[in-house]
Formats: C-alpha cells, sequence, structure tokens
C-alpha cells in the first residue's frame, strides 16, 4: 500500500492592489508582500521524493510570479476583486489550466495566501472542486 505525504513550500511576492465595492482604506491602492503556501501530495518516488522542492519552486517561478510578482493585481488577474479568497481560487483555476497538463501526477492539496504577517485565507483543493462543480 503507498504511503502518501504532503510537501510544501512557501513563497513571496509583492504586488499592489485595491478592493472594489469596499468601505475602508483597503479601498485606495496598496501593496503586499504576500507570503503563499502550497501544498502538494503524492507517494514518494523511487528516491524517496513526492515533488523535488525545487521542481515546486520552479512551477510557481515560471506560471505564477510572471503574473504575480510587482504587479497591479486588478491588471494582471481576471477578476473584479482581488481579495485574498479570490486570489487563492483564481490560483487553482490556473493550476488546472495551465500547471496540470504539464504536472498531471502532481495533485494540490491546500493553498495559503498571506496578506499581512497575522492574516491568511486558506484554500482547499477539494473545496475548490466543489464549489467548482456547483456552478
Amino acid at each position: 500500500m503507498p504511503v502518501y505525504m504532503e510537501v510544501t513550500r512557501i513563497f513571496s511576492f509583492d504586488a499592489a492592489h485595491r478592493l472594489e465595492d469596499y468601505v475602508g482604506k483597503c479601498n485606495n491602492l496598496h501593496g503586499h508582500t504576500y507570503r503563499l503556501e502550497l501544498t502538494v501530495r503524492g507517494t514518494p518516488d523511487h528516491r524517496g521524493i513526492v515533488l523535488d522542492f525545487g521542481d515546486l519552486k520552479r512551477i510557481f517561478k515560471e506560471h505564477y510570479e510572471p503574473i504575480l510578482d510587482h504587479k497591479y493585481l486588478n491588471e494582471s488577474l481576471p477578476m473584479v476583486n482581488t481579495t485574498a479568497e479570490n486570489l487563492s481560487i483564481w490560483f487553482f483555476d490556473h493550476w488546472e489550466a495551465k500547471v496540470r497538463p504539464l504536472h498531471p501526477a502532481v495533485t494540490p492539496v491546500r493553498l495559503r495566501i498571506w496578506e499581512t504577517e497575522n492574516a491568511y485565507v486558506t484554500l482547499t483543493y477539494d473545496d475548490w472542486r466543489a464549489g467548482r462543480a456547483d456552478q
């Protein structure tokens, strides 16, 4: 019976945004140093590796960093409101469209996006899929 393990890598990126339909300071243009925790699940290969940390880093750098880092999210992302919640949904949408075809054996489990050092959103891949099935 295979042993399943989770592998997590943490990334950061700097971006600006403003919230639409929001009363408060975040309605104004402002920026964050976001912290993104990505967890994938799988079985270790013959070397004992689920997914090399460097490969996970490469996925982020190739598929996400060019869209997110030092960008104005209201212009670089397709959603109307660039909340951390919407950003987490977009992350999995983008994974399915761009990453899964290239890495079909890698299954994301959970994504955590830190907007500040003490505030984050968590979305599991299962919850994302359930939400997409309801649409």
